[in-house]
């Protein structure tokens, strides 16, 4: 219980409402990092200049098994620039966001505009989550699609939701096979299993991946949870319990490209990032179930059921539910770097 407690406490101290005032760097890269992130990994290093602030890619904390592109990645450190953008907004600075090939770096360019203020989104940053729990079933109002499929879209980033039971039972079908294909490979399973985290302790040390807290499961010690990954990591449980939630929910929101560079993942990261922002001010969860978009078979299936030729990048589900505990983060001094 005390663990709990205290795990609990330092999340909410990770959430605390963004300050307004004057420019301060370490704020802006805490409500920066509270952006959605792949197993969340974390996987960016933050450089602090007069007039910017750059999103390196941190390659220690790739999946090369799930993600061996880095597609996922630099679709993270899109949704930490995005973040950059409306936190900075709160400081009175304007922010413009592009990727810079040559350094692979992610630049948010931060300017003293007279009359900037905070952005409608910004009051989301602190309070956005990926819910993987099971929601209500209640449909989302036809006025709140319009919203998240406009926060959706971006740079040649467009936004596909669907919502009739026929088209989310087809993606549930895939997702079903995805999770077969993914959860009964060896390489796979031992790469998510380095990112559970059993236990508050445990994640209260590392301060990232995917901790049992936030899913409501009871803690476990890391070594009889890594025991029990046979039984835990279950191919034909998970793919049940994924078409469970997604009948639970109202909908699917599809991202696609138009290219499949690390431009366009950084620019469908920000577009799901402000997806998942305006889903927060609208009180709707969202969450990933991206399998149809790692198994490159399913990928290509979802652009036939789809009748697209853009490219698939990620795949979310949403609707109305309560709220889940946090995930945690590191503290802003991890990473940032000189």
């Amino acid at each position: 219980m005390f663990k709990s407690v205290t795990y609990d406490r330092v999340a909410a101290m990770s959430r605390q409402p963004g300050r307004v005032g004057n420019r301060d760097n370490l704020e802006l890269v805490r409500l920066a990092t509270l952006a959605a992130s792949s197993h969340n990994t974390q996987p960016w290093r933050f450089r602090v200049g007069e007039q910017f602030i750059s999103i390196q890619p941190d390659r220690t904390r790739r999946c090369p098994v799930v993600d061996p592109a880095d597609a996922h990645l630099y679709r993270s450190l899109g949704c930490a620039a995005e973040n950059l953008v409306h936190a900075a907004s709160l400081q009175g600075y304007a922010a413009t966001v592009n990727y810079d090939d040559v350094a692979d770096a992610v630049v948010v360019s931060i300017d003293a505009v007279p009359g900037v203020t905070a952005t409608e989104l910004s009051r989301a940053l602190v309070t956005r989550q990926c819910n993987r729990g099971m929601y209500d079933g209640t449909p989302v109002i036809p006025e709140h699609i319009a919203l998240l499929m406009g926060a959706g879209t971006g740079r040649e980033v467009r936004c596909l939701i669907l919502t009739e039971t026929a088209e989310i039972s087809a993606v549930s079908e895939l997702v079903e096979r995805g999770n077969l294909a993914q959860l009964t490979d060896g390489a796979f399973r031992e790469e998510l299993l380095s990112w559970l985290r059993f236990n508050p302790a445990s994640a209260l040390r590392q301060r990232d991946g995917l901790t049992g807290r936030v899913n409501r499961q009871p803690p476990l010690p890391t070594a009889l949870g890594k025991t029990m990954a046979p039984v835990l990591i279950n191919a034909a449980a998970q793919a049940k319990a994924d078409s469970a939630r997604l009948a639970s929910s109202a909908g699917v929101a599809i991202f696609l490209a138009s290219t499949d560079t690390k431009e366009a993942w950084v620019e469908t990261g920000r577009a799901y990032e402000r997806f998942a922002l305006q889903a927060e001010l609208l009180d709707i969860r969202s969450a990933f179930l991206n399998q149809p978009i790692e198994v490159p078979a399913l990928r290509d299936e979802l652009r036939a059921l789809l009748h697209i030729t853009e490219e698939p990048q990620l795949l979310v589900r949403f609707g109305h539910g309560s709220r889940a505990p946090y995930s945690l983060r590191r503290p802003p001094r991890e990473v940032i770097v000189d």
